[in-house]
């Protein structure tokens, strides 16, 4: 009986520990969120998939960029005139708090209309293992208007190093944790 409830406070722990993290994406990955026209970040969203808890990651030149959050209809006309927000410092990272759309640009004249820009889609279904992140929030622009083709279905991003290192520390906490539950 006391085995049971020794692994029952352990998986408790560990759930804990899982649903503070989540997947950061890099845009562009090794490209970065750069203006090569030949990169196709619409392509690079629909290979990932999203969620509550994840961070968007842009790093870029900040002589050169700048990100920008923008509506649908600005993203769709790469107006920068009206964003919610502008990032300069060339190493973003703004976590996803809610479901939504997403829509960013580059400010920098011609960027956008060059094909920087992305639009981040987070689903209202909560995946696999919700998480949660204590940052602020953002608040994700409005859907578009009905009849729009949907996005490919995505396809869940690679595990970076935080992932790895953090799994390693949920084992070595687990460990200890059994280590102490045996004396």
């Amino acid at each position: 009986m006391a085995l049971v409830k020794n692994v029952m406070v352990l998986l408790s722990f560990l759930a804990l520990i899982e649903v503070s993290f989540g997947v950061v994406y890099e845009v562009g990955d090794s490209r970065g969120w750069t203006n090569d026209s030949n990169f196709d970040y619409k392509s690079w969203a629909s290979t990932k998939e999203f969620r509550v808890g994840d961070t968007i990651r842009f790093v870029y030149n900040p002589i050169e960029n700048n990100v920008m959050l923008v509506s649908y209809e600005n993203y769709k006309s790469c107006n920068s005139t009206d964003p919610k927000f502008v990032r300069i410092s060339g190493n973003d990272s703004l976590p996803i708090t809610k479901p939504g759309h997403y829509y960013y640009i580059c400010g920098v004249p011609g960027h956008c209309e060059d094909g920087q820009k992305v639009d981040i889609r987070v689903p209202k279904t909560p995946s696999p293992t919700p998480k949660s992140s204590p940052s602020p929030s953002l608040s994700p622009s409005p859907s578009p208007s009905e009849g729009h083709a949907p996005a490919p279905a995505p396809s869940k991003g690679s595990p970076s190093s935080i992932q790895y290192h953090l799994l390693a520390f949920q084992l070595f906490i687990a460990t200890g944790v059994l280590a102490c539950f045996a004396f």
